[in-house]
Formats: C-alpha cells, structure tokens, sequence
C-alpha cells in the first residue's frame, strides 16, 4: 500500500457528510483535489479526495482500496478545496455540496469527455513514398487519398473507407484520435477591436486599481453613472493583469449580459478569453473548463457560478452590476457570489473590482466613512458619460390622467408620440415592463373569481401566443376559459399587461416597426440571448421589448428612446428592498438611451409619479437616493442595519408543515433565551408564508430579525439544525437575508 486518502464521498446526505479514509494502491499516484471511484457499501461510487496521510487509526483489513482515479489531472485546486470549506461553515451546507460547485456537474459520473474525431495522416514519406506511390499505381482511390494527406491531415469520414484499411494495412496511413473543441458561439469570432483613448476618469481610475494590483490588492466599488465607461476600466485593469503573468474573472449578473461582455473581452484579448455559464451545452462547458485548468484561458466572463473557475494567481475578479439579486444562489448552497468573489480575492491577494451605476444600499455604505478596515470597500467615483455625452432627458408621465383623456393603451400618448418620432428618424427604441405574458391575469366581471394555479398560491398568466394560461411558479398551463368556472358568466376579461402585450401593442400602433420581445419565453433556446440581440444591433430590430434583460448593461449606439412602460410594478411589492430595486431598474434602463451621437429620451409611465424612487431615478442622482433609503432602512431596523432569517416549511401535509413550524418556534425561542440573546430579537414568529402554496406543497415561514449586537452565526447554525432535523415529509430551508420574502 502506499499511503492513505481522505475522501467526501459524492453523495448529499447529512449521515455522510466526513470524510472517510481509503488506502491508496501500490502504483497509482494520487493527489489532493483528483476524483476518485471508491467502493461505498454495496456500490461504486465518485469521492473527492481532500487529503493524503501516511497513517491511519483503523485496522488495515477495514479500509478498503480506492479502485481508479477518474480523472488525472486535480479536478479542485487548493484555494479551491480551501474555499469550499469556507463555504461549508459560512453556508452550513454539506462539503460535497461546495466542492461540487467547483467543477461542471457533468464530469461527476463520466457524463461528459473530450470530443474526438477519427484523422488521418501519412506514414510515409521522402522516397519510401515515392517507392508505395510507383508499387500503387493501380489503385487510385488509394492514391487519391495519399495525395489529399499530403497536403495535410484529414479527417476520415471525408475518405473512402475501403481505400483507408487498405492504406492501413500497407502501413502507409495512421490513423488517430484527434481531439475537436467545442467553441461556444460568443467565442466563434476572430474580430479585434482597438483600444479607445481613456477620459481623465477613466485614467484616474485605472491607475489607482493598477497601483493597489502591483501592491498587493484591494477592495474596489467602482459608481460610475451609466455610460461612464467602466467596462474600460475593467479591460484596462485585466490587460495590466496579463501583462503580470496573472489571470482575471468577470462576472456577470444575466446570461443576457454575457454575449456582450464576452465580444468586448474577447476582441480585446483573444484566445485568453473563455466563457461559463449554464446556458452553454455540456461539451461546450466542459471544453471551456478545460481551457482554463490548463491555463490555456487567462480571463474568463461568466455568470454567478463562473467565481468558482479554475484559475490559479489571479489578480482581478470584477463583479459587474453588483447590485444584482441573481448573484445570491436561490438553492443550497445558498452562497452569494459577491461574498465568494472577496474570499478569492483575498486568498490570491487581488483586487476585487464591484461595479455598478446603482451599487446596492448595503455595498455603497461599505465605502462610506465609519466601516471597520475588514469591511470597508474604496470608493472610485467616473461622474459624467464618456465624451461628455449628455445624460437622457427623462420624463415622467402620471398615467391617472391618461384613462380620462380617453386613452385606453397602454402607452401614454407621449410614449406613443415619442416611439412614433424615434422610429421616423431611423433610431432604435428599448421598452422595458418587469413581467412576462400577455395579461396578468384573468378574470369574471360578474363575480370577481380569479384564474389561480391548483398548485400555487397565484393567478394565472395569459400567454397569447399559445392561447395558454401559464402557472409562472410550477409551469402548469390551462386553456383560458370562456366561461367563469364560478359563476358561469361569459364575462371574462384580461387585466393587466406584459412583453407580450406590449410587443402586440408596438405592432398595432405601428405596423412598420420591426419588433423583437427578450424575456424568459422567447429565451429558453440555446444561444437565443445572443441571437436576439445581434438582430438588435445589425439593425434588423428597431425595437426591443423586454423584461428585465434588457435593463442593464446593454450598449447600442442608436438608441435614442427608452420607455418604461410600468414602473410601478416592482415599486409596492411587500418586500423592504421594493423602492431600491425600482430605482435600480428604472436609473438602469434609463441609462441604456443616449450613449453615442444620439441624444437619448426616456419616458417613465407610472402611477405614482411623486414617489421618491421614481423621481430620484428620473433624476439619476444615485447619492440622493442613499441617503433617504439609508434613514428609512436604519429607520425601520431593516437590512444592512439588521439580519433576517427565515426558514421555510413546504410538504403535501400542511398541518405536518403547521406543526414543525410551530414547534420550531418554541425552541428557537427558548434557544435565545437561554443564551441571553433574547434583548437582541426584533421580530420572531412563525406564519403561513406570504405565498401560501407552490408547486401543490404548503408552505410556512420562521421567521427572525436579529440586531447586528447578536451572535447571528450561532443563531444561523441553531436554524439551520432545527431545519435538518424536520420530520419526513417537510422540506425545510434557512435563508439569511432572502432575496424575495414570498
């Protein structure tokens, strides 16, 4: 035997989640970070090997061999295995958990491998081929396929297979396996794009994040009014990065984004450019993975999960938009890649570069005086548009008065008067309404039912372009009806509006506008993103509706109107960040106007056209809206001033769900009070979630507001043990700081 290993076996199971040693066979070398197969019980099974050591406790006739190491090369790094137990602790998540992160999930089990062809190439040459040329000359398919090999190695399907075996068994032809990359579409181009000449904010900008890369790294948020530039500052900062012989991660919060970000990155750096991201295909991931491990890949661009690729020495990690919800994963481990990405900065000793025109309440107070050095973000300001390019005139229309003058669209008439302008002078125009479908729901005017989901606690959504009422929780779909299912009534009416309806609406009103919508249905396909938005660019679309996809991020030279058809619809939600997401989303798209020759207009519909988030954000002054959402959070004891928990109790039993939630509370309550912590409980109690049902399950919340003076890391574990320990039957999850409260 030669040594021992200890293994995370690839099952998710509380009752397996230590490591278990295994002895290393005579000859096979093994190394941290490899998978392995192991037996397990009765089965066969993947483990990651986390560590090696010359001894072990257990007697020699219990530890049983590792069978074969699947694949050579360590498919975990050692910052990476590092940083998944970090993510262990902070996340309280099994350990597989985190290091399956760490790597495509298709290469666990074999699911995906390197793509080869058959090729084939001469064995001959200089007067040994001449002589089997003369002794042939009677077998001209032969011949024929010896002179296609001497001006290169072919592939064999494009040659005749007998004439091949022949060659072959002559000993005139090899035949080998040759390996095919599969490029993803973003990387397909070969188009190199010259570097423009900085501003002075640019430069400024550009020379203190060099100046902290060379000594030693930093904590960076770039604000940077929309068209400011400042994906310059980051292809500016990577290039120094190359330059150093060190490597780069840009993430991104959309895999809308991405297309984009990835033309600029890689007509700036070539080959040194790879992409990740789960809208690639298996191979195409797989492939890119690979590129990287090998050090191939120097600068990746990617979404959330592209913080864990597998890079050594790098020296910057950009998170773009970091205002983004989408960064925080939405399933177990519930990491948050913000989070991850200063972990990693800090274990490589890089910059960390968060950038944004609308930075979160809680990232911009870290860059505020007063924070302590461990958590304190610097501060780099780019105030005025590149050029000096005017920021879009926005107007602000209170739709209150638009029913009474007679109008029954949707668009106001100074949308419509606007988009009717734009398109006459031959420039483009983006509309932006924050939901899906055609209506929102259906409803009898007779007796006020409402078209809900049997299986979630919502309202159906009318999708016209399947006739289709569709559930956007479990994707259940029903046919509309054409009579109320209560009452009987032929009544039925469709409230309410979103891409569809607004796309219907841009045709009816303007027949010769060439339309395209962008949101999670007309995406689904692979590529689509990209596909959408190049009609976009060529031209061939003048206007572009969609959801939030296209609110941020997104830089097209003709776009001269920008309208925002419903900015209300985020602005109510019973959500404490529902004010800060508005201004995000309308300052966001509003800046997506006016960003070349073209000056921009924006016009924002709204019901509530005094509301400070709407008029702050018409008025894009970002420091303004800080500091009155910072009073009202600090106000109110809502987060970054406190910490919220919640678990969640879902099952097919709702009493079942009822009493664990219940019984939950007590011991939570008398965990806290036992260890003193009750004086620092804002709120505790459990309660129907505000979404009582999804996906048929019941669902209940427990929910804790916590003060910063209490031990919330003791009060997370407490929770998340309460959770593991629900009956069968009830799925509970632990939530700090939740993206959405439903």
């Amino acid at each position: 035997m030669n040594g021992y290993a200890q293994v995370i076996v690839d099952l998710s199971a509380e009752a397996v989640d230590r490591r278990f040693t295994y002895a290393v066979p005579e000859g096979m070398a093994v190394r941290p970070g490899q998978l392995v197969a192991i037996p397990f019980g009765p089965r066969t099974i993947e483990g990651f090997v986390v560590s090696l050591t010359e001894e072990c406790d257990l007697p020699p006739e219990k530890v049983r061999p590792i069978l074969r190491v699947v694949r050579e090369e360590p498919v975990v790094l050692p910052d990476l295995m590092e940083l998944a137990e970090w993510l262990h602790e902070r996340y309280l998540c099994n350990l597989v958990d985190a290091l399956r992160l760490m790597l495509p999930a298709e290469m666990r089990g074999g699911r995906v491998r390197e793509k080869t062809s058959r090729r084939a190439r001469l064995a001959l040459s200089g007067e040994a081929l001449s002589a089997f040329i003369e002794a042939n000359k009677r077998a001209p398919k032969q011949l024929e396929i010896v002179q296609i090999l001497g001006r290169g190695d072919a592939d064999t399907s494009g040659l005749d297979a007998a004439a091949l075996r022949a060659l072959v068994k002559k000993g005139a032809v090899e035949i080998y396996a040759h390996e095919q990359r599969r490029t993803p579409l973003a990387l397909s181009g070969d188009a190199t794009t010259p570097d423009p000449e900085p501003t002075d904010e640019q430069r400024r900008a550009i020379g203190r994040l060099t100046g902290a890369l060379e000594h030693g790294g930093g904590r960076f948020l770039l604000h940077g009014v929309t068209g400011s530039g400042k994906t310059e500052v980051y292809i500016r900062l990577i290039r120094r990065v190359l330059e150093l012989g060190r490597t780069a991660i840009v993430l991104v919060p959309e895999i809308a984004l991405t297309p984009q970000m990835v033309a600029w990155l890689h007509g700036r750096f070539g080959g040194d450019a790879a992409v990740l991201h789960s809208a690639l295909s298996a191979g195409e991931r797989f492939d890119e993975w690979r590129r990287i491990r090998s050090g191939e890949a120097r600068v990746v661009i990617g979404a959330r999960s592209a913080v864990f690729a597998p890079l050594e020495n790098i020296g910057v990690i950009v998170v773009d938009e970091e205002h983004e919800t989408t960064y925080q994963s939405d399933r177990r481990p519930r990491y948050d890649a913000r989070a991850v990405a200063w972990k990693r900065a800090q274990q490589h000793g890089a910059v960390l570069l968060l950038g944004s025109a609308t930075p979160s309440i809680s990232t911009y107070m870290r860059a505020m005086p007063g924070v302590r050095p461990e958590n304190r973000l610097e501060l780099i300001e780019l105030r005025r548009r590149v050029k000096n390019r005017p920021m879009p005139e926005v107007e602000v229309v209170d739709m209150r008065g638009e029913f009474s003058r007679g109008n029954h669209s949707i668009f106001s008439a100074r949308l419509s008067a606007e988009l009717r302008k734009c398109l006459d002078e031959g420039h483009q125009a983006m509309l932006f309404i924050n939901r899906r479908g055609h209506s929102t729901f259906v409803s009898c005017r007779a007796c006020g039912y409402v078209v809900r989901c049997d299986q979630c606690d919502v309202s159906m959504t009318w999708h016209q372009s399947e006739n289709a009422l569709r559930c956007h929780y479990c994707g259940k779909t029903l046919p509309p009806p054409k009579r109320c299912p209560q009452c009987g009534s032929a009544h039925i009416k469709y409230f309410g509006a979103g891409t569809e309806r607004v796309q219907e609406e841009v045709r009816r009103q303007f027949p010769d506008a060439r339309v395209a919508r962008m949101d999670i249905d007309t995406t689904r396909e692979k590529d689509a993103h990209a596909r959408i938005l190049d009609r976009f660019r060529r031209g061939e679309v003048n206007v572009l509706v969609g959801t939030q996809m296209i609110a941020k991020g997104l830089d097209f030279p003709n776009v001269a109107l920008v309208g925002v058809v419903a900015a209300d619809l985020s602005l109510h939600l019973p959500d404490y960040r529902s004010v800060e997401r508005t201004f995000q989303l309308v300052t966001q798209v509003a800046g997506r106007a006016g960003r070349a020759q073209v000056p921009g207009r924006v016009v924002v519909q709204t019901y509530d056209p005094d509301h400070y988030g709407i008029q702050l954000a018409a008025a894009q002054d970002y420091r303004a809206f800080y500091t009155r959402e910072s009073a009202y959070r600090r106000s109110a004891m809502y987060p970054p001033f406190t910490v919220i928990a919640r678990v969640v109790y879902s099952g097919r039993d709702g009493e079942a769900v009822k009493a664990c939630a219940l019984a939950d509370e007590g011991r939570l309550r008398a965990y806290l009070d036992e260890n003193g912590m009750g004086r620092d409980v804002l709120q505790l109690g459990a309660a129907e979630a505000p979404i009582k049902q999804i996906r048929g399950e019941l669902r209940w919340q427990l929910l804790l507001k916590l003060s910063f003076r209490g031990d919330m890391e003791a009060v997370a574990a407490r929770m998340q043990a309460l959770a593991d320990a629900a009956p069968e039957g009830v799925r509970a999850e632990l939530e700090i700081n939740p993206n959405n409260m439903f």
